[in-house]
C-alpha cells in the first residue's frame, strides 16, 4: 500500500516536526514516525466505511419515498439499483472490514452523516447516475465500472470531503491521493468471487520497507550535525535559512541514503527528492538541491567515497 516516496515524505515530515535535530529519545521519534504511517491506513478503512454508508443511505432514500403520502408512481417505486450495487454490498458485508473498522474505532460517518448526505446527492444528480439507472445491464462488471466512475468523478474531487478530512487529521490531505489510487486499485481486482482479505491490504510492502522507514529516520537524526556541516560546505554563496527549511532536510536525508544504504543508487535518491522538493517546498527548490546532490555525488565518486552495489549506478 505505502510506496517508497510516501515513506520518504513521512519522514521528512517527521524530521521537520522536530527540527530535525539529533535527539536523545529515538524511540519517541520512531513512535510518532509509526503513527503518522499508520494513519494513512485509517484513511484507507474510513472511506471504504464511507462506500458503506452511502450504500446504507440509498437504501434509506428509497424507503423514505415509498412512504411519502403524496409521493408519486416513481416514488412508491424507486429505482434500487444503486442499492443493490454488487460492489457497494460487498464491501458492505466484509466481516472482516466491519471489524477492523469496530475495533479502530472509525466509522466517523455516523456522528458526521452530514457528508454521506452531500455525497448521496451528488451522486444522485450526476449524469453518471442518471446513465447508470437507465443502463438495462445488470452484471457485477457493469456495477463495479459504475462505482470506479463515481469515485474518480464525484468522490474523490469533493472540496467538503477533502476538507473535512483536513480538519480531522492535518496529514491526511498528504496521504489522500495515495489511498485514492490505492482504493481504485483494489476495487478494480474485486471480483465476486474474491475473498474478504482483498480489502484489507498490508500496509507496508515487506518488512524491508518498515525497516527503511524507521532506519532512515534514525540514522538521519544520529548523522544530523555531521551532514549540516558537509552541506554548509557546498553552500556558501546560499542563504542560511533555506538550510533551515525543507530543504535543509531534504538534504539530510539524501546524504543519509547517500552514506548509509548502498543499496539505493544515487540516481533514485536524486529523482525521489527533487519530485517530493517540487511538491513541498519553493519553486526554486528542486534546482537548488539538484546542484548541490550532484556535486556531492561527483566528489564521492571521484574520492572512490560510499560506494554503491549492485545495479542503477551513476
Amino acid at each position: 500500500m505505502l510506496n517508497r516516496r510516501h515513506i520518504r515524505i513521512k519522514v521528512m515530515q517527521s524530521l521537520y516536526a522536530f527540527k530535525g535535530t539529533e535527539s536523545d529519545d529515538l524511540a519517541k521519534d520512531e513512535k510518532f514516525l509509526l503513527h503518522s504511517l499508520d494513519s494513512m491506513y485509517d484513511l484507507y478503512l474510513s472511506i471504504l466505511a464511507l462506500l458503506t454508508e452511502l450504500n446504507k443511505k440509498s437504501k434509506d432514500y428509497n424507503e423514505k419515498l415509498q412512504k411519502k403520502l403524496l409521493g408519486s408512481d416513481t416514488d412508491r417505486n424507486p429505482n434500487i439499483k444503486l442499492q443493490d450495487n454488487q460492489l457497494l454490498q460487498f464491501i458492505s458485508s466484509n466481516a472482516m472490514l466491519q471489524d477492523v473498522l469496530k475495533k479502530r474505532k472509525l466509522n466517523y460517518w455516523d456522528l458526521d452523516f452530514e457528508y454521506v448526505d452531500i455525497l448521496f446527492k451528488e451522486i444522485i444528480k450526476s449524469d453518471l447516475y442518471k446513465n447508470y439507472i437507465n443502463d438495462t445491464e445488470e452484471s457485477f462488471k457493469h456495477d463495479k465500472q459504475f462505482i470506479l466512475d463515481v469515485y474518480s468523478e464525484v468522490i474523490a474531487p469533493n472540496d467538503k470531503l477533502y476538507d473535512y478530512f483536513e480538519d480531522k487529521k492535518l496529514t491526511w490531505v498528504d496521504d489522500l491521493p495515495v489511498v485514492n489510487t490505492v482504493i481504485l486499485k483494489i476495487l478494480r481486482k474485486v471480483k465476486l468471487t474474491s475473498p474478504e482479505t482483498i480489502l484489507m491490504p498490508n500496509l507496508y510492502k515487506d518488512d524491508d520497507d518498515k525497516e527503511f522507514a524507521k532506519d532512515l529516520l534514525k540514522k538521519t537524526i544520529l548523522n544530523d550535525s555531521k551532514f549540516a556541516e558537509e552541506i554548509a560546505a557546498k553552500t556558501t554563496n546560499w542563504d542560511s535559512e533555506r538550510l533551515a527549511s525543507v530543504d535543509g532536510v531534504l538534504l539530510k536525508m539524501a546524504l543519509c541514503e547517500f552514506q548509509k544504504f548502498p543499496s539505493i543508487p544515487y540516481k533514485v535518491t536524486i529523482n525521489e527528492y527533487l519530485e517530493i522538493a517540487k511538491e513541498y517546498s519553493t519553486p526554486k527548490s528542486s534546482l537548488f538541491i539538484n546542484g548541490i546532490l550532484d556535486k556531492i555525488v561527483k566528489e564521492y565518486q571521484a574520492d572512490k567515497l560510499h560506494l554503491k552495489a549492485g545495479r542503477g549506478l551513476m
